[in-house]
């Protein structure tokens, strides 16, 4: 296998404590990750594992207590919040649980916002933004505001908005929680396309299913990666705790 060196995400014995004393949260301890172009790594683990926080280091919206996160060989703690938010409009697509879409907007100007902020016109991002929700089976609502749309409508939106331009790194935090199964695979599929493409992709689920599209399986307990390379056989065993 190749080195940490090609690697688009670069976790380097990192490390992630909230708070101070008796009452601090070791949320990551110690983890090291690299995930390369054409790779969707999936992270599992128990409510409380660290999954979340393990996404928001990757994705540059938080900084870790100790170690280091890099992104195309960028260490993101070397960079002020301008370049920082840069980095993140044009080459970090992330996929919110809360999806995060601005009511005031309609679709295709949800999807099409970070590609105006990093410079790109009006007509340019529009005709990306429309290809991107075309991408999700959103062809016909681009006008349409969140407000008029169905939870998994707005879902796909936010998956759009993800992937729309030359994103490297792709993050989904359960990306298929409020799509209805036969929806949800079909995002699924778009996500493997996408790092099939070049990319490279973290998935946080908690179903093996969603994980089985995945190349490799990262599991967290507590903070810890407690395996990296299991079968999908071991998932149950894995997320209880319980003995091999």
């Amino acid at each position: 296998m190749s080195g940490p060196d090609d690697a688009v995400l670069d976790l380097r014995d990192v490390h992630r404590t909230h708070g101070e004393g008796p009452a601090a949260v070791h949320a990551l301890r110690g983890v090291s990750l690299a995930v390369r172009p054409g790779e969707l790594v999936a992270v599992m683990g128990p409510s409380g594992s660290g999954k979340s926080s393990l996404l928001a280091l990757a994705g540059g919206l938080d900084c870790p207590t100790a170690g280091e996160v890099r992104v195309e060989g960028q260490p993101l703690g070397t960079l002020d919040r301008r370049r920082l938010a840069g980095l993140r409009r044009r080459r970090i697509g992330y996929i919110f649980q809360d999806l995060n879409l601005l009511g005031s907007l309609t679709a295709a100007e949800n999807v099409a916002l970070p590609l105006e902020l990093d410079g790109a016109g009006v007509r340019q991002a529009r005709r990306l933004a429309i290809a991107a929700l075309d991408e999700v089976g959103l062809t016909e609502l681009g006008d349409r505001f969140p407000d008029q749309m169905s939870g998994g409508q707005q879902q796909r939106v936010a998956i759009a908005r993800a992937l729309v331009g030359e994103r490297r790194l792709v993050l989904a935090d359960e990306p298929t929680g409020a799509l209805d199964s036969q929806t949800g695979e079909a995002v699924l599929q778009l996500l493997r396309r996408r790092v099939d493409a070049g990319a490279a992709g973290v998935l946080v689920t908690h179903e093996a299913r969603h994980a089985g599209w995945a190349d490799r399986v990262v599991f967290l307990r507590d903070g810890i990666m407690v395996d990296s390379t299991a079968p999908l056989g071991c998932v149950e065993q894995l997320l209880t705790g319980s003995e091999r």
